[in-house]
């Protein structure tokens, strides 16, 4: 769900007394949407500007940044960097917040920056004000083409987007409520009463507020009768002190193991079908929250040409191996060929230069029936048989090209299959640059340019509950270094059993290892895999030495011998709790 304005009065409530006072030492700009200001002691306010999650929180989440800084990051460095947290506002019940930031100039004068962040979904912005309110600049420019009501350009005086004209909640009076609720249409739901009339609920909220009245979500106004219309009030009474008093918690939302809401006091409304957790800070809530939701940003964003690479050259496989087949089947009919070159060497006595045809007994079946045999007339009778065998001695030779051609074509598309995988799973910015280098290296990229020096990511690692080291290859060049080169060859190999994957190595050391060890590294292995949603997972598991990788086989390629196998249920709880931070 978006950011409402009682989350963010809550996170400002948080934040302000923590950051006050801190000064800014660096600026980044990992993404496009999201600026973090890494303040003294190791605090990173993160401020985002995404139409899809818009919010200002403190991060303990890493993330990568690009290796040339944006245009905007780097003003925002020479604008910030040494600036000093003075306050943080946010406009009631709006989905707002000023950062003002104390700075010295140059020449040491003492001067005012301020940051707004609009985090009000796709018209969310950032924006860097001077100390008389001018915009210095901005993360989206809003000329007059894009808005006739309020452009934000730089050069041009800050104004705060308007209202609109709902009510503010925290406003409301118990006659105004009343007399709102008489005057409206007795065939709206309760929620969607609220929406109309006030601004600064959320959709959630007014579920929310609906459900602690008549016990359902979707109550209509002419079913509440006196005492419901007290309760109503009571309800939305309660509401309004929480927030004019700042009493909020931190809850999220949970169903099958995944965040899907937050809000700043405890939902009912779901019943047992959703698990409300309180967290510790709304920080926290924030990062478990969005954490999945980025990575598959992160994804969509910088591996969408990897994708497209990659779904491209299995589709043109795909075609090609079509073609193939049919070509190979056609195939398959040859040895008629061969048997009409005989029947017209057998009757070339019979035969005149110039026919179309040649009727005559076919010898090679039982009782010899009468066969048409089809002929060019500009051709001679022996260069008619000639022009037969060599159609079968083609078709014959074809068989055998035919068969190698489609052998690399699955073989290909197997692969292209196995990176599609990967690039679903990767998380860093080095993760996909070794696919992007692995796709180069076999020949499903053109290299552009001069080729940079690569630092590959290293493999992700864990460690099982009794203390044995797990490694898990991020992309198929990798997985091929921990199984051929890494690897000892008394440790274990494991692999999800005829299902693209991570090869999985559990690191023995030539010591016994417990079935629990084992039962982990498989979750694992099934997490890292095309399966992972799967509630039944066959996983493989052998000796490294019992690994082969045959010659010429694509990155990633393998095959193995006397294995075992274990069916597990992949858990993302277990993932997490036995990952290696690093």
């Amino acid at each position: 769900m978006p950011l409402d304005a009682i989350t963010l009065q809550a996170l400002v409530a948080e934040l302000r007394p923590q950051l006050v006072g801190l000064r800014i030492d660096k600026v980044q700009q990992p993404a496009r949407d999201q600026v973090i200001l890494l303040l003294r002691g190791n605090r990173r306010l993160l401020l985002n500007a995404g139409a899809n999650a818009p919010r200002l929180q403190l991060t303990e989440l890493l993330r990568d940044n690009p290796a040339e800084p944006p245009m905007f990051c780097m003003l925002l460095r020479k604008h910030l960097v040494g600036a000093r947290v003075a306050d943080m506002t946010q406009p009631p019940m709006e989905r707002l917040v000023r950062i003002e930031l104390d700075i010295t100039d140059e020449f040491g004068r003492p001067g005012r920056r301020t940051l707004v962040l609009e985090a009000m979904g796709r018209r969310s912005n950032l924006i860097l004000l001077d100390g008389d309110g001018r915009i210095i600049e901005c993360m989206r420019r809003v000329d007059a083409d894009l808005s006739a009501a309020r452009q934000v350009l730089p050069g041009l005086f800050y104004q705060a987007p308007a209202s609109g004209d709902r009510l503010p909640v925290i406003q409301e009076t118990e006659e105004g409520f009343r007399a709102r609720l008489a005057a409206a249409n007795p065939e709206r739901q309760l929620d969607a009463f609220l929406l109309d009339q006030y601004f600064g609920l959320s959709p959630l909220t007014a579920r929310e507020l609906a459900f602690r009245t008549t016990g359902e979500t979707d109550s209509h106004l002419f079913g509440l009768g006196p005492a419901g219309e007290d309760r109503f009030w009571r309800e939305l009474s309660d509401l309004i002190e929480s927030v004019k008093e700042n009493r909020f918690a931190p809850y999220c939302l949970w169903k099958d193991g995944r965040p899907v809401e937050f809000s700043a006091f405890a939902i009912r409304q779901y019943g047992s079908g959703m698990e409300c957790v309180r967290c510790e800070s709304f920080s926290q809530m924030l990062d478990r929250f969005y954490e999945v939701r980025e990575r598959q940003e992160r994804v969509r964003q910088k591996g969408a040409d990897l994708i497209r690479t990659a779904t491209t050259a299995r589709d043109r496989l795909r075609r090609k191996l079509a073609l193939q087949e049919k070509d190979y089947a056609q195939t398959q009919d040859r040895d008629q060929l061969r048997i009409c070159g005989d029947l017209i060497t057998a009757n070339l006595y019979r035969m005149e230069r110039g026919a179309r045809t040649l009727t005559c007994e076919n010898f090679y079946e039982a009782d010899c029936p009468q066969v048409t045999v089809p002929l060019d007339p500009l051709l001679t009778p022996q260069q008619n048989a000639a022009k037969y065998y060599k159609r079968y001695s083609k078709a014959k030779t074809a068989e055998r090209y035919l068969q190698e051609q489609m052998a690399i074509a699955r073989r290909d598309l197997e692969y292209l299959e196995s990176v599609l995988e990967e690039i679903a799973e990767a998380e860093t910015e080095q993760d996909f640059t070794d696919i992007r280098g692995e796709l180069r290296d076999a020949g499903f990229l053109r290299t552009q340019g001069k080729k940079g020096i690569n630092r590959p990511a290293k493999p992700r690692e864990f460690c099982t509950s009794s203390g044995f080291r797990v490694l898990v290859g991020r992309n198929n060049r990798q997985n091929d270094q921990l199984t051929t080169k890494t690897a000892d060859h008394r440790d274990l190999w494991f692999h999800t059993q005829k299902i693209h994957g991570s090869h999985v190595i559990l690191c023995t050391q030539g010591q016994e290892v417990d079935d629990e060890t084992i039962v982990e590294a498989a979750k694992i292995a099934a997490w890292y895999s095309q399966a992972r949603e799967s509630g039944n997972v066959p996983v493989d598991y052998t000796q490294v030495k019992n690994v082969k990788k045959p010659s010429g086989a694509r990155p990633g390629m393998v095959i193995y011998s006397t294995c075992r196998t274990v069916n597990v249920t992949p858990e993302e709880e277990l993932v997490t709790r036995l990952s290696v931070r690093r």
